[in-house]
């Protein structure tokens, strides 16, 4: 018997994805076929010793001007301390973690650098890392899996 591939979903240049474990829905992100990790907006980031000896890193998603900041701090036990490539060419020292994003109905267990993105349009960057296994890019296309969900949920009513 062969094995099958899953088959890959075609998402747009830009996509409304969820952080269900965050606590965020709906947020814009920036689909780039050109960066290898992808990366979410935070503020606050901050490594600290706990009593134990372990370290966490402590941080809050997105920003007071984004409509949904939710001022929760989320800590990481588990995270990675490396070395990025950012949009300039620039090398930087970033924390990675794990965490699950939804497009469509998939929820994919992902790693996304964390950085302040204020200054950039889109608070989510989706890279190749990402995107390899699981979707095609269509850049003449948007909002791809949210304009589904939105269908999906019509039919429903």
């Amino acid at each position: 018997m062969k094995h099958r591939k899953p088959k890959k979903r075609t998402i747009g240049r830009r996509e409304l994805v969820d952080f269900p474990a965050l606590e965020l829905y709906e947020i814009e992100a920036k689909v780039d076929t050109g960066a290898y990790t992808s990366a979410l907006h935070c503020t606050d980031i901050r490594e600290e010793k706990l009593e134990d000896g372990t370290f966490v890193i402590r941080c809050k998603f997105m920003d007071e001007s984004h409509p949904n900041y939710n001022n929760k701090a989320f800590e990481f036990r588990e995270f990675a301390l490396r070395e990025i490539k950012n949009s300039f060419g620039d090398v930087q020292q970033r924390y990675v973690i794990k965490t699950d994003i939804q497009v469509f109905e998939k929820v994919i267990h992902a790693e996304f650098s964390l950085s302040d993105r204020s200054d950039m349009r889109y608070p989510v960057l989706i890279g190749r890392a990402l995107l390899n296994r699981h979707f095609i890019v269509d850049v003449s296309r948007k909002n791809v899996a949210y304009k589904r969900r939105l269908r999906s949920q019509q039919k429903e009513d």
